[in-house]
């Protein structure tokens, strides 16, 4: 039936997932990634991947997570007081690539299920993920890449995904204090309910599933520009933008810190070397003045004459 709810089927598809991913990152770096799985005392656990110090990853994080339990604190169900008093589960994979050459861009992708029950009324679900790109030194071709793979991953559900889905991550990642775009976006969609289960389901999938020919054809492409410490510093003050999004709007982080998560797994998101600098600007006319110029700001990359 369509809209019959599956649990074992998607948990079966994010471990799926969590491996496929892992298993082209290391063949790409030449190190493996550790596991570490873990429980929680409040219900459900998890199977956290992590690769540091490679050759091409400096940090890399890729987490299986389904945690469960009786009831949601307030900070959770104050927007959405249907959840009130419900019993949950919530599966997800969620991952973070901070590559070692500033060239390579940062990247981000998670898939989630999330469901709430209460005896004698109808189960409240929902999917939600994306995956967004957040170079430090941009380049065309590679955005282009970047949301054509995007959009093939909508494409199969409605021509209409890909816009709403891309307009909806160029709003999610900005940061409001700094009026600055986090990166050059990609997906983001979240309250996936509809038209029926099955579907929703197989729209995740497809993100998912998408992600690696997203990301691995920009990182090879990449990985053998040569930088210098101009480049290094200027990647590490970026990734402060990274650490300030990811502790101050990111929904998965306050999520999982709000329901007792494992903090070293909520946290894994954050880059091992950052750097901020107070009232900095790029020079003109520089590459990095460049990045703030033509790549963060939101963008029509699929038609880039109109944009």
């Amino acid at each position: 039936m369509p809209n019959q709810i599956d649990i074992q089927a998607i948990r079966n598809y994010l471990l799926k997932l969590q491996d496929g991913i892992c298993s082209a990152l290391a063949a790409e770096d030449g190190k493996d990634f550790i596991e570490d799985s873990w429980r929680r005392d409040a219900g459900g656990g998890g199977r956290t991947r992590v690769l540091e110090n490679g050759d091409l990853l400096e940090k890399a994080g890729v987490n299986f997570s389904h945690v469960h339990g009786n009831g949601l604190p307030a900070s959770a169900t104050a927007s959405r007081p249907e959840l009130a008093g419900r019993s949950f589960q919530a599966l997800g994979v969620s991952l973070v690539i901070h590559p070692r050459n500033p060239y390579i861009p940062t990247s981000h992708a998670n898939v989630r299920f999330f469901i709430a029950e209460k005896t004698g009324e109808q189960p409240v679900w929902w999917f939600g993920g994306g995956f967004d790109l957040t170079p430090y030194y941009g380049y065309q071709e590679d955005a282009i890449h970047w949301h054509q793979v995007a959009k093939q991953a909508c494409d199969p559900f409605g021509e209409s995904l890909y816009p709403r889905y891309k307009k909806w991550c160029d709003d999610y990642f900005h940061l409001k204090h700094r009026n600055e775009s986090r990166g050059i976006g990609g997906l983001f969609f979240d309250d996936l309910n509809g038209p029926d289960f099955a579907t929703a389901f197989s729209f995740m999938q497809s993100v998912g599933d998408h992600y690696i020919p997203a990301y691995l054809p920009i990182v090879q492409k990449r990985k053998t520009v040569p930088y210098g410490e101009r480049e290094r510093e200027f990647q590490q003050y970026r990734r402060g933008r990274y650490v300030e999004f990811n502790l101050v709007y990111d929904r998965g982080t306050l999520f999982g810190l709000q329901t007792g998560g494992r903090t070293e797994s909520i946290l894994m998101s954050l880059p091992p070397q950052v750097s901020w600098r107070y009232d900095w600007h790029p020079e003109a006319n520089s590459p990095e003045q460049a990045l703030y110029d033509q790549f963060l700001k939101p963008k029509d990359w699929l038609n880039l004459e109109t944009a």
